[in-house]
């Protein structure tokens, strides 16, 4: 027996150690997999539908649309943590991918399929909508919430893809295309304020069934402006990570204030004017080579 066959002998009969995280890496891990918790209880309650009434009197689609806000404020604070501890890396990132996916892609398309149900049928069932329902609006919803779990798939894998691990994404300034915590944010507000709506009595109304039925249409939008190149402001990074004008910082309490007593209202407003921001800053630079070009 030779020396080498000796070595290789004696590194398997070692045991291995295992590989553990160091604590200041755990914590960023956490609130990342709080975000998929969150997503995945949100499907949970979604499929509850509207009939059912927990706790303050919430339906499963209010307590769905709350714990999708609750996964996108653990959503960004996961990577100030890591950052703060120096531990970002690729392990996080993709996991962050992966929660993303959950809670701002599949959790929104189980709501708009469950407000549907609740307007095809008396008892709100899931199983009237898919490819196989037997009414056409059931197959274009099924397909319309297909279609957005799709784009989001794609805009989560396209991030990874362009951010460097090692700078992390607060570094970006805008994204190409809405992000996913945007279009999950206006569907989950919409959905919101339907709910608030209900819950006023005015479930009678013709209203609330056109808006209802209306939800899916801006899913389909958004989930085309998740894979469009269209450029997007990176909220966070551009207004809330640098120190900003108190002319900024007065509207910003403005609309806390305004939050507190229509919460409903001012969070859907704030989605759809950040959602029409992208197609608005293409609109103005097209006419602006246009009249240079005259």
């Amino acid at each position: 027996m030779d020396q080498s066959d000796q070595l290789n002998q004696e590194s398997e009969t070692k045991p291995r150690r295992r590989r553990v995280l160091p604590p200041q890496r755990v914590w960023p891990l956490l609130f990342t997999l709080g975000n998929l918790v969150s997503g995945f209880a949100a499907i949970h309650y979604a499929y509850k539908g509207v009939e059912w009434h927990g706790p303050w009197g919430w339906s499963g689609l209010t307590m769905a649309g709350a714990l999708i806000f609750l996964g996108m404020l653990l959503d960004s604070i996961d990577g100030s943590v890591a950052r703060l501890t120096n531990s970002v890396t690729e392990l996080g990132a993709a996991l962050d991918s992966l929660a993303d996916l959950v809670t701002c892609g599949v959790a929104p398309a189980v709501m708009v399929l469950a407000l549907i149900s609740s307007y095809l049928g008396t008892d709100g069932a899931l199983t009237l909508l898919g490819p196989d329902a037997d009414l056409p609006w059931g197959k274009v919803v099924w397909g319309i919430a297909a279609v957005y779990v799709c784009c989001a798939a794609l805009r989560l894998a396209r991030f990874t893809v362009e951010t460097e691990p090692a700078k992390g994404p607060n570094t970006h300034m805008a994204f190409h295309g809405m992000p996913s915590p945007g279009a999950a944010g206006l569907i989950a507000a919409l959905i919101l304020l339907h709910q608030h709506i209900l819950a006023g009595g005015s479930n009678e109304l013709w209203i609330g069934r056109a808006y209802a039925f209306g939800v899916p249409v801006v899913m389909l939008f958004v989930a085309i402006a998740m894979v469009s190149s269209i450029p997007y402001d990176h909220f966070v990074n551009r207004y809330l990570g640098k120190p900003q004008s108190f002319r900024f910082i007065a509207f910003l309490v403005i609309v806390i204030f305004t939050c507190i007593w229509w919460f409903q209202e001012t969070v859907a407003i704030g989605f759809i004017t950040y959602a029409l921001t992208g197609p608005i800053y293409v609109l103005r630079n097209r006419n602006k080579e246009i009249t240079e070009e005259i």
